[in-house]
């Protein structure tokens, strides 16, 4: 990637050593897995050899093993993007339904945060707003960690739970939706002209779960981009100066990635991410009455375990994105 010529030089030499270190953890994540494939290989001469059956167990865990984190590294071969390793922001907002759609909102944001914990991700709340009764009404958390905006951009879209409702005394089957946004945490200072004419800047005081989360002061910043109705909030930082900057950096990345869809869009490329983002255009269903399934309706990706998914086990969904995503490049 050409180095743009606003960058100084501490950015520079940030960068580089941060693709050293990316490029070094790539071959050395190679050299484990050549590893594990030569001791799965002495332990099969050794089975072999000494025709003990005990050893088969041992033999298939290793094996098991060593196939995840195969697939973890081919998938991450696809991660080609320009800012597919950097760390993500995102946001989920529960839709029309009330306290039913709130609940599934927090039910998400659970997900996410048990797949990033599995990652090795840190998660950081920057915005936090409760639900009237129970659940999360709207969240914005950033995850931190290698690739981890390559792989999030999958989640993209509208995002639709079935069940029996636990807030409907009838017991009646429930549709409900959240929308899930996700931009990547780009660092540097980006060059995106943005007229202050064209900004809506409002603060409040923080709210949300509090603790060490949610810094509650006055001091929480919403930022309006007029022209495009983008809206983004920060709360977490300890000023509102701090949560300007973070909330106008938010808001350049945006304004970012939109041109960079435009641009795609005149070039007659794939934009089928963009298009699906809306109410009744869902990317994904979870449907636990009257039967368990989930389904993603791009690839077509399901699984009959919903808890596993719910519980954090996105990866076979998220590699079934990357690799439909690949395919669509390349027609």
């Amino acid at each position: 990637m050409e180095e743009p010529d606003f960058w100084t030089d501490a950015e520079k030499s940030t960068r580089i050593t941060k693709e050293l270190k990316n490029l070094k953890d790539t071959v050395d994540g190679f050299h484990q897995l050549q590893s594990e494939y030569e001791d799965v290989q002495v332990m099969l001469d050794m089975a072999y050899e000494e025709n003990d059956a005990s050893l088969i167990p041992e033999i298939e865990e290793m094996l098991n093993a060593f196939s995840d984190k195969l697939e973890e590294l081919r998938i991450s071969t696809l991660l080609s993007e320009e800012y597919d390793r950097n760390n993500a922001i995102l946001t989920l907002h529960a839709g029309a339904g009330g306290t039913e759609s709130c609940d599934w909102a927090g039910m998400l944001y659970r997900m996410y945060c048990r797949w990033a914990d599995s990652k090795g991700y840190t998660t950081e709340v920057l915005d936090y707003l409760d639900g009237e009764e129970a659940g999360i009404k709207s969240v914005t958390v950033q995850i931190n960690g290698e690739n981890a905006f390559g792989y999030l951009k999958s989640e993209r879209g509208v995002h639709r739970l079935v069940r029996i409702s636990p807030f409907n005394a009838a017991g009646k089957r429930q549709t409900s939706f959240v929308s899930c946004d996700v931009m990547p945490d780009i660092e540097e200072d980006l060059d995106i002209e943005i007229n202050d004419d064209d900004l809506r800047i409002d603060t409040y005081r923080s709210s949300g779960a509090g603790g060490q989360h949610i810094n509650k002061t006055s001091s929480a910043i919403r930022i309006t981009h007029l022209p495009t109705g983008i809206v983004v909030q920060c709360q977490n930082e300890r000023s509102q100066h701090m949560n300007k900057d973070k909330a106008m950096q938010m808001l350049k990345a945006k304004l970012f990635i939109l041109k960079q869809q435009e641009n795609a869009e005149k070039l007659s490329d794939i934009r089928g991410d963009v298009k699906e983002i809306g109410w009744g255009n869902q990317i994904r269903s979870y449907v636990l009455q009257p039967y368990t399934m989930v389904k993603d309706h791009r690839t077509n990706a399901e699984s009959g375990n919903v808890q596993a998914v719910l519980d954090g086990g996105l990866d076979p969904f998220i590699s079934a994105y990357l690799k439909w995503q690949s395919l669509n490049k390349k027609k």
